[in-house]
């Protein structure tokens, strides 16, 4: 069964479930294990197919209760964990559903191995802009677009497309031109990243920069209601999907900058002085800037003022709204976050340095 049409009560069941309360619980959701839970959606453990049908083969009566057969999760994680590093552990232990749980111990969440349950679903739109030709990563980018680079194990890409996915965004649109195959290759349709994934692809000619391939939906036989989010792809970040656009409709803007702290330390001793007289020396002092993080939310309405083919810089339309005296957010992102377009970063999201 698609994950997404699976609801967290249809994995979960009371303490007192019969052994075919189970069998029908795994029939539904297609998952081989089925979790108890108590009055207060508690986890007490788990159960297997495997258990179920050596009770049964042993001579339990299948209506008989299945809290003899409860086992304790091999996995359990928490809502700080994110989708890409569950699903290495899922393979490394060999299970195909791990439970989400909170600080009491309630289940919030399931992961599953081509989705996430449990998560609300946004119907807002993703835009993850990907066709980048990668120079300043040249030769790693001769032979391969830069969201595939690796970083722990997996594509830049592919850790942006699990946590959009995981955070209950479900329609995905990937702007592609340098390799652009490559990336149709691996991701496909999307079905197995628990979402929808379609392709906006540039002219190699005609590259259409970091806000060029928006105009492209507005060729799209249905248009998107609710704000767009839209990202960069050489990103490594874990951002809070959700805070950000509930914060850019609380506030009322037409668009919101997502943005992260810069730190510089000055590697010397600051003299500050007045009509030179020192003041005080100022050893090695940090100075923080917030930057522009490369995620941002759109009404949709702006998508009509990007230019039709022509390369476009997304931090344009930010121009015009201000010129139009139109309110741009900024939110403050507190999560971690790496760009990647340079060695030396790159080298940083893989720990090198």
């Amino acid at each position: 069964m698609d994950t997404r049409q699976v609801s967290l009560s249809d994995a979960l069941l009371p303490s007192k479930s019969s052994l075919r309360n189970c069998l029908a619980a795994m029939h539904l959701t297609g998952f081989d294990t089925a979790f108890l839970v108590d009055s207060e959606s508690r986890l007490i453990g788990a159960v297997t197919a495997e258990d179920v049908r050596a009770a049964l083969v042993n001579g339990s009566d299948i209506d008989s209760c299945a809290g003899d057969l409860v086992t304790e999760p091999a996995v359990v994680t928490t809502k700080d964990d994110t989708r890409s590093r569950v699903i290495d552990v899922m393979r490394a232990v060999g299970v195909s559903q791990v439970p989400v749980v909170d600080d009491s111990g309630r289940v919030v969440g399931l992961h599953a191995a081509n989705g996430m349950i449990g998560t609300p679903h946004r119907r807002n739109w993703a835009v993850i802009i990907a066709g980048g030709f990668g120079k300043r990563l040249a030769p790693v980018t001769n032979t391969i677009p830069k969201p595939m680079v690796r970083v722990a194990g997996r594509p830049i890409l592919e850790h942006l497309i699990l946590h959009l996915a995981s955070s209950g965004i479900r329609r995905i649109l990937v702007s592609v031109n340098y390799l652009g195959h490559m990336i149709q290759e691996y991701f496909g349709d999307g079905s197995a990243f628990g979402c929808a994934i379609e392709y906006l692809w540039d002219d190699e000619d005609q590259p259409l920069g970091t806000g060029g391939p928006l105009r492209l939906l507005c060729d799209f036989e249905s248009q998107p209601d609710e704000p767009l989010l839209v990202l960069n792809g050489d990103l490594v970040t874990g951002f809070a999907v959700g805070k950000l656009l509930d914060a850019h409709a609380a506030r009322g803007a037409v668009a919101t900058i997502a943005a992260s702290e810069y730190h510089h330390e000055v590697p010397f001793g600051v003299v500050e002085n007045e009509n030179g007289w020192l003041r005080r020396i100022a050893e090695k002092p940090v100075h923080t800037w917030p930057v522009n993080s490369g995620i941002y939310v759109l009404e949709p309405f702006l998508l009509s003022r990007v230019p039709k083919g022509k390369l476009y810089p997304i931090t344009n339309l930010f121009e015009e709204c201000l010129e139009r005296g139109e309110p741009v957010g900024v939110w403050r992102m507190d999560d971690p976050w790496q760009d990647v377009g340079k060695p030396e970063e790159l080298a940083r999201a893989r720990g090198q340095r």
